[in-house]
């Protein structure tokens, strides 16, 4: 029955992947032509935030695209060792999408001219801000109950002594040989 939480994170892991690579995709042609001084532009346009807030999608995007190859492996193990790594990331990445989603917050109320890539960078993490929280808080919620998947209360772990390692396989080398 921990298969609550896991059929629920892997559709939306497969959405917050695709909608980070959009993200990357958009807020690398903006901050091209924003570096290159070509904030006239029909589809561009921006205001005091512009840099910022391109800087930080773009560093939310790449973050939360990684962090998705570590939620993608504890998506297919989907145990409590993989859930650390997982959880980690995905938090890194939340954070950093929620940093981007206050400088589109603050690019929405300065105003001006905005174009229609800008406008679509700043929807796109706006929905990822809340998406991702939402993928955050799936993964961790075998920390509430185990029906909904694994958590960091493993009656056994750290229970056993050195060398009584379930799954502990012997050595047939001869010790002292060198490969």
């Amino acid at each position: 029955m921990a298969t609550v939480g896991r059929n629920a994170a892997a559709p939306l892991l497969f959405l917050n992947l695709i909608m980070y690579f959009i993200v990357l995709g958009f807020a690398s042609w903006c901050i091209n032509r924003f570096i290159n001084g070509q904030t006239a532009h029909p589809s561009m346009g921006g205001n005091g935030a512009t840099g910022f807030f391109l800087t930080f999608s773009i560093l939310a995007a790449v973050v939360g695209i990684v962090s998705k190859f570590a939620g993608g492996h504890h998506i297919r193990s989907w145990r409590s060792d993989s859930l650390a790594a997982a959880g980690s990331s995905a938090l890194i990445a939340w954070a950093l999408t929620a940093l981007a989603f206050g400088f589109a917050c603050k690019h929405i109320n300065i105003g001006g001219w905005r174009g229609w890539r800008l406008r679509i960078l700043e929807a796109f993490i706006i929905i990822l801000t809340f998406t991702q929280l939402l993928y955050v808080l799936l993964i961790h919620a075998g920390v509430f109950s185990s029906r909904y998947g694994p958590g960091y209360r493993d009656s056994d772990y750290g229970m056993h002594a050195p060398g009584d390692e379930p799954g502990h396989k012997t050595s047939t080398a001869v010790t002292g040989s060198r490969v």
